[in-house]
C-alpha cells in the first residue's frame, strides 16, 4: 500500500489535460446543457481549442465549411462527438510520448488505447451499454503504465525473472515485484482526477473483470474484450501484461460467445481507420 501511495504522489507530474472530462462527463448528464457551458470549459484552454478544431476541420468530420470555433464545432457535431474529439485530443497528449520500461515507442500507447477505445465503443453499441463510457475507459485503460514505466526501466529484468519463475502473467508479476500493476494504479489515479466510479472501477478491473462491483463488471469485461481485440488485430506494443485466462469471464459477464469477437474486430479496424488512428493497409 505504501509503494503505491508512492506512485500516486508521482502522479502530480502527469499532463493535467484528462482532469477536464470528469468535469464535461458531469455536464454531459444534465439534460438541461447547453453549449456556452461545454464550450467555455474547453476554451479555457487555448492548446485544447486549437487542437480540437484541427481535429474537427480534418477529413474525419469535415462538413462544407470548417468550424471557426468551438461554438461551430458543437453546434455541427453535437456534444457527444465533440466530447470524444476532446477525449482523443488530451488523452494523445499524455499517452504518445515513449514508455521506455515498458519497451513501449513514441505512440504506440496511444494506438494501442485509441484502437482500444473504438473497441470498447463498438462492444458497447452492439450490447447496449454505455457507449461514452467504454470510449472513454477504453482510452485510459492503461494511464498506470505512464507512472510504472519509470520504474520498470531499473526493474524489468526482476519481472521477467519472476513471470519465468513462477510462470505467471506480466501483470502478476507488477504486483509482486512492484507492489501494484499498472491497473491498480490507473483506477487509483482516475479516483484523484474525480472520475465516476464506474470508469474508475472499470479501469481498476479491466484484466479481472469478475472481481469488479457487480453493478460496473460489464463495462469492464467490455473494456477487457476491447483490450484483446486491440491486441489481436496487431495494435499493442511493447512487453505486454495480459492476463488472458480471464476471457471465459468477460464473455460470460456480457452473454456474448467468441464468435462476436471477428465481428468486433472488423467494426475496430473500421472506426480506427476513419478516426485515422491506424493507417489503411
Amino acid at each position: 500500500m505504501e509503494r503505491l501511495e508512492e506512485y500516486l504522489r508521482q502522479a502530480k507530474r502527469l499532463p493535467a489535460g484528462p482532469r477536464i472530462l470528469p468535469q464535461l462527463i458531469e455536464l454531459l448528464k444534465k439534460e438541461d446543457a447547453n453549449s456556452g457551458n461545454v464550450v467555455h470549459l474547453i476554451t479555457f484552454d487555448p492548446a485544447l481549442t486549437a487542437r480540437v478544431l484541427q481535429v474537427c476541420n480534418s477529413a474525419t468530420y469535415a462538413g462544407s465549411q470548417p468550424a471557426a470555433d468551438v461554438h461551430q464545432a458543437v453546434a455541427r457535431l453535437g456534444f457527444g462527438e465533440v466530447y470524444k474529439i476532446v477525449a482523443r485530443v488530451i488523452s494523445e497528449q499524455a499517452l504518445a510520448p515513449a514508455q521506455k520500461g515498458y519497451g513501449i515507442g513514441k505512440g504506440e500507447l496511444w494506438e494501442h488505447c485509441g484502437v482500444t477505445a473504438v473497441a470498447a465503443q463498438a462492444i458497447a453499441e452492439d450490447l447496449g451499454l454505455d457507449a461514452q463510457s467504454a470510449f472513454t475507459t477504453g482510452l485510459l485503460h492503461d494511464i498506470g503504465k505512464l507512472i510504472l514505466s519509470t520504474v520498470l526501466e531499473s526493474t524489468y529484468h526482476q519481472l521477467i525473472e519472476e513471470t519465468e519463475r513462477k510462470q505467471c502473467s506480466l501483470l502478476e508479476a507488477e504486483r509482486t515485484v512492484l507492489g501494484a500493476d499498472h491497473a491498480q494504479v490507473g483506477g487509483r489515479i482516475l479516483a484523484e482526477w474525480k472520475f465516476p466510479a464506474v470508469l474508475i472501477n472499470a479501469v481498476t478491473h479491466h484484466h479481472d473483470p469478475a472481481a469488479a462491483p457487480a453493478e460496473d463488471r460489464k463495462l469492464a469485461a467490455c473494456v477487457y474484450m476491447a483490450n484483446m481485440v486491440a491486441a489481436i488485430t496487431g495494435h499493442s506494443y511493447g512487453y505486454q501484461a495480459l492476463a488472458l485466462q480471464g476471457r471465459g469471464e468477460a464473455l460470460d459477464i456480457l452473454g456474448i460467445t467468441r464468435d462476436r469477437l471477428p465481428i468486433y474486430m472488423i467494426k475496430t479496424i473500421d472506426a480506427a481507420r476513419k478516426a485515422s488512428l491506424i493507417r489503411a493497409a
